[in-house]
């Protein structure tokens, strides 16, 4: 593989990190800013909630930047979110300066999971487009286990800790922000929406450094004659565009509808249940975030070799076992097996949806649309994300654990059947081509 794509790749993919790191550092410091600032239940729970809901307005509207000001650019300008909120979380004095720092970083979130797929797949030859897309998700794992041990290490520091678990994911963002400045823009951004077939040709060849000078012009002509083809066409909510709307749409809900967000972030609450309580805070950091930085790995290796629904097949078979089992020892007090189901869920996730998700979205639209594409399965991903982790507590209260990973296994068993009569097989194919397979081309 190229040196330099690969480096192109991993620098974008770093917003992952990012966006996982951020996620999960306010762990650490949750129960001392709500005794710092004696907060009751609710003002506790809507600073913690606040980088979530701008998870959600920074997908719904990351589309935007990405087409106007550029791929590059808006990866660059997520790096200064991520900045600008790690310094302003440690240093804010109240409870409504801190909110506001974690909503900024949360739009940073929110807009990452546009940009940093999208850039990539533009950027990547279609033989290592999922290695390389799947990047992101892995840096996103990468970074909650990193969080975990920072928070660990840093927690012994004193009164301020909390402070400096915040502070110090400044450190990161600038390398990051600093590592874009030596990004090129996406070729088929430049051809397609600035109509630079000169800049975009000269970034093909970066890319391909061995293709021959007719190779590069062949390509540079078929990419603005789709891109051409798309913007005489009409916009993005059209039935011509029905087939990869739903594709992301479904792929987004059927995630969030393992209850895998709900499970992660409840898994204390989960083994205290089976009577594991004491276990709980070892087996959430560091056991669940092993398990899925290995199986997540494994993803990334499979992805280009078995194909993207044949790791969603594997997937869901994993998680429908995992979710069913949990179910019947739950009915049945079986409790001993609930950890092992828990681990063997985070894998099938990881292996599965958790390596597709990102590549397959930033893959089936035209590069017309793509960002508005990404755009729509991150929001739709992100806003299942907060109502099922704002309304899981009420429903392992209001029914017995058993009938909710009942429920979250039914889900699975339409996802398995969705993958085997509807989701196409990517792997492999240039953009422009899964265009034409999917029947969106002109």
């Amino acid at each position: 593989m190229n040196q330099r794509l690969f480096y192109w790749s991993l620098t974008a993919a770093l917003a992952g990190f990012l966006f996982g790191f951020d996620t999960v550092v306010i762990s650490g410091a949750e129960k001392t800013i709500q005794s710092l600032w004696e907060l009751g239940d609710f003002h506790h729970g809507l600073a913690m909630s606040m980088a979530l809901w701008g998870t959600v307005i920074g997908s719904l509207l990351g589309s935007w930047p990405t087409d106007h000001f550029g791929r590059k650019k808006t990866l660059l300008w997520i790096g200064i979110l991520y900045f600008v909120s790690a310094i302003w979380s440690a240093l804010a004095n109240d409870f409504y300066s801190f909110m506001v720092a974690r909503f900024i970083g949360g739009l940073g979130v929110g807009i990452s999971t546009v940009a940093a797929p999208l850039y990539i797949a533009e950027i990547a030859p279609p033989e290592h487009r999922g290695r390389l897309a799947g990047m992101f998700q892995f840096n996103i794992v990468f970074g909650i286990l990193v969080a975990f041990v920072s928070n660990m290490l840093i927690g012994r520091t004193g009164e301020n800790a909390w402070r400096w678990m915040l502070g110090v994911e400044a450190i990161p963002a600038l390398i990051y922000s600093v590592m874009c400045f030596g990004l090129p823009e996406s070729p088929r951004w430049l051809i397609g929406y600035k109509e630079d077939r000169k800049g975009g040709a000269a970034v093909l060849r970066l890319i391909h450094p061995d293709a021959l000078e007719g190779d590069i012009q062949a390509k540079v002509e078929e990419i603005s004659a789709v891109a051409h083809e798309a913007s005489s066409t009409s916009g993005f909510w059209t039935a011509r565009l029905k087939t990869p709307i739903l594709l992301a749409f479904l792929i987004a809900f059927f995630n969030q509808l393992s209850g895998i967000n709900a499970i992660l972030y409840f898994a204390p609450r989960i083994f205290e249940l089976t009577g594991l309580g004491a276990q709980a805070a070892l087996l959430q950091s560091i056991g669940i975030g092993v398990t899925n930085l290995i199986f997540t790995f494994i993803g990334l290796w499979l992805i280009d070799r078995l194909g993207r629904r044949t790791l969603l097949t594997i997937g869901s078979f994993g998680y429908i076992a995992s979710l069913g089992l949990c179910a019947w020892a739950f009915f049945t007090e079986s409790y001993a097996i609930v950890p092992a189901c828990i681990f063997a869920f985070i894998a099938a996730h990881a292996v599965g949806q958790g390596a597709v998700i990102w590549v397959f979205i930033s893959e089936i639209f035209p590069n017309r649309h793509r960002a508005q594409g990404q755009s729509l399965g991150s929001f739709t991903h992100w806003i299942f994300a907060a109502l099922l982790t704002m309304f899981f507590p009420s429903m392992v209260t209001a029914f017995a654990p058993g009938y909710v990973f009942s429920f979250f296994c039914l889900m699975m068993v339409l996802q398995l059947l969705w993958v085997k009569t509807m989701v196409p097989e990517t792997k492999g194919r240039p953009l422009e081509q899964i265009e034409h397979d999917l029947g969106i081309a002109e």
